[in-house]
Order: structure tokens, then C-alpha cells, then sequence
């Protein structure tokens, strides 16, 4: 299961927490302007926007997890087990199979808007990238600076949704993750007041205590609602640094941590545990991608436009997955 957050000081940010028990060989990925993308029913795109984000490189083709292009737009694919429908393909629709969608949306959109008028021609088809790698049940968010929203096709066909918190996560569909959060309207993030009784004097104990009621567990619909209360009631200076790590902050809410999430057993006994194997967040202004992995904290960063982005093959960054510790004595 993962979360994704778009947010915006002086520039905009968006990335994500991949959460899952096994890692591909994801790397931090910049795809030039002339990188063609072959497509299994729509042709060929043979020049497009640079994209960067975080990709599984099989075979020259960048499987983009996230990604952001040159104008700003972002795509980030997530888990959506049980309620993701494909299809096989319709005419006159735009078929382009899941795989597909982050390369095709980065491709031809300059902002949402766009992106919106692709997706209510798009079906989403069932074609495999390959026989080892069948499709992934997903739905996507998609930013730029000024508007967020989300597509999901299911059974009863593409919807496409505002987004007003700039949060994703997996289950169940977006709309029922809106009015979950109806749940917590009497939730803050200054002092409570007393509505409990008019007759008891009642006074905070604790600082904090206008939140009580905002979920800590791991599954997506409190993971939703805690993304989206530290998302909304986040501040921070326009500065980079401090937008950085402020977004950092944000997805560092709802992480997650080797054991607190058992969905089996190994051989050995050992637990099989879904964890937060990566941590994303571009500057979609600048073109920056900074990233941390568990075991590294540091935050490492790729720059775009240090690359020939006029170029035909992609840029490959491994990450950087052990501890970077600064000694100070």
C-alpha cells in the first residue's frame, strides 16, 4: 500500500511513500525529450516533455511508480486491489494498458486540464507488459500547482475526481475516502473546546489533544485521514529547505515500519513485513527529486536539468539504500 501528497509553498511538491514487502530494482529515472515510448494500441510518441521520477527499467522501457514531467505535471500510480477494472479495448476510446498511463499523461500534458480531457477519453486495457509482470491494480493522482485530482476505473467505468486534500492512498474508491472524512470534523489542530458537557469543567491535560481521534494504524483509509489532517494543517516557511523536509515531515506520518504490518511468514519463520521502502519528493518547478530509502534517512537529490534532456535514452540513478551517518567526533 502506498501514499501520495501533493503540496505547495513558494513551489509545488509532489511524491509519495511506497509501501510494500519486496523492493523491484527501482532506480530514480530521467527520461529525455526524444526517448520514443511505443505504446500497444496508441502508436508511437517519439518526442515528448522530460519526465523524472522513480521507475523499474525493464528492457529500455522506464515502469514509472511516480513521475513528474517539465511542465509541472505529476502521475503517481497506486495499489488498488479489487475495485481496479480493465478492459480489452473499445473503440473509439484511447486504449492504453496501466502500465502505460504515467508515460502517456507525462507525454501530452502541459497541466491538469489536459490531463483531464485525455482521461475521459482513456480505457484502461488489461494487456501485460510482459508475462512475468502482469498488470498491477492501480489507481493514479495527478497534480500540478494549482489543481489535484484522481482517476479510477472499476467496473463501472473511468471516474475522475477532484482532489481538495492532495491525498491519495489505496482502498476503498476515492469518493467514500471524501466522506470518511466527515468522520473527523471535530478534529484540530488547536485546543478542544468543551461540547462534551456545559456543566463540567473540563481543561486540556495535554497539548495536542484537539487531534484525539485522528487514526494511527497502518490501513489506507487512516492512513488517508492522517495524511490529509497533517497535509491541510502543515506549515512551513517558502524556502526550499524547509519545503523539503516539511513534506518529508508529511509523509513521515503515516511510514511505516518493519513488523508493524505482517501479512505472513517466510520460510525460516521470519515475518513478511510491508514497510516504507522509499520516500519521494519533487520539486515540480525546479526538477528536483529528492528521495530516502528505510535504511537511509539522508535525503539525496536528482536535478533534471543537470541532464541532456535532448538526448534518447534514459538517465539511471541507483539509490542510495544504506545509512549515510555524519560523525561528529
Amino acid at each position: 500500500m502506498c501514499t501520495a501528497v501533493s503540496y505547495k509553498t513558494k513551489n509545488h511538491y509532489f511524491g509519495r511513500n511506497l509501501d510494500l514487502e519486496f523492493s523491484y530494482h527501482e532506480t530514480v529515472t530521467v527520461t529525455p525529450r526524444k526517448k520514443q515510448f511505443s505504446f500497444r494500441h496508441m502508436g508511437e510518441i517519439r518526442e515528448h516533455p522530460a519526465m523524472i521520477g522513480m521507475a523499474y527499467v525493464v528492457n529500455d522501457y522506464p515502469l514509472y511508480y511516480e513521475a513528474s514531467n517539465e511542465y509541472g505535471v505529476s502521475v503517481a500510480g497506486l495499489n488498488f486491489p479489487e475495485n481496479a477494472h480493465y478492459n480489452s479495448t473499445v473503440e473509439g476510446k484511447d486504449n492504453v494498458a496501466s502500465f502505460e498511463l504515467v508515460p502517456w499523461i507525462l507525454s501530452k500534458c502541459k497541466t491538469v486540464g489536459d490531463a483531464r480531457e485525455l482521461l475521459c477519453k482513456i480505457n484502461i486495457t488489461s494487456d501485460a507488459f510482459s508475462e512475468k509482470l502482469p498488470p498491477s491494480p492501480l489507481h493514479w493522482m495527478i497534480a500540478d500547482s494549482k489543481e489535484c485530482i484522481v482517476f479510477e476505473q472499476t467496473v463501472s467505468g473511468g471516474h475522475i475526481y477532484d482532489n481538495p486534500t492532495g491525498v491519495m492512498t489505496n482502498n476503498p474508491t476515492f469518493d467514500y475516502q471524501l466522506t470518511h472524512l466527515s468522520d473527523y470534523m471535530s478534529c484540530s489542530a488547536s485546543g478542544p473546546e468543551n461540547h462534551f458537557a456545559g456543566d463540567l469543567d473540563m481543561r486540556q491535560y495535554s497539548r495536542g489533544m484537539g487531534g484525539i481521534g485522528i487514526p494511527g494504524d497502518l490501513c489506507s483509509t487512516s492512513r488517508f485521514v492522517k495524511a490529509a489532517f497533517t497535509r491541510l494543517n502543515s506549515y512551513t516557511t517558502d524556502d526550499e529547505s524547509a519545503s523539503v523536509s516539511q513534506f518529508f515531515k508529511i509523509l513521515g506520518s503515516v511510514e511505516q515500519q518493519k513488523g508493524c504490518c505482517r501479512i505472513g511468514k517466510n520460510a525460516d519463520g521470519s515475518p513478511v513485513c510491508e514497510y516504507t521502502i522509499y520516500s519521494s519528493c519533487c520539486n515540480t518547478d525546479k526538477g528536483i527529486y529528492y528521495y530516502t530509502t528505510y535504511e537511509n534517512s539522508q535525503i539525496t537529490a536528482v536535478d533534471m536539468y543537470h541532464e541532456d534532456l535532448g538526448g534518447d535514452h534514459e538517465v539511471i540513478y541507483e539509490l542510495v539504500k544504506g545509512q549515510q551517518i555524519r560523525w561528529e567526533n
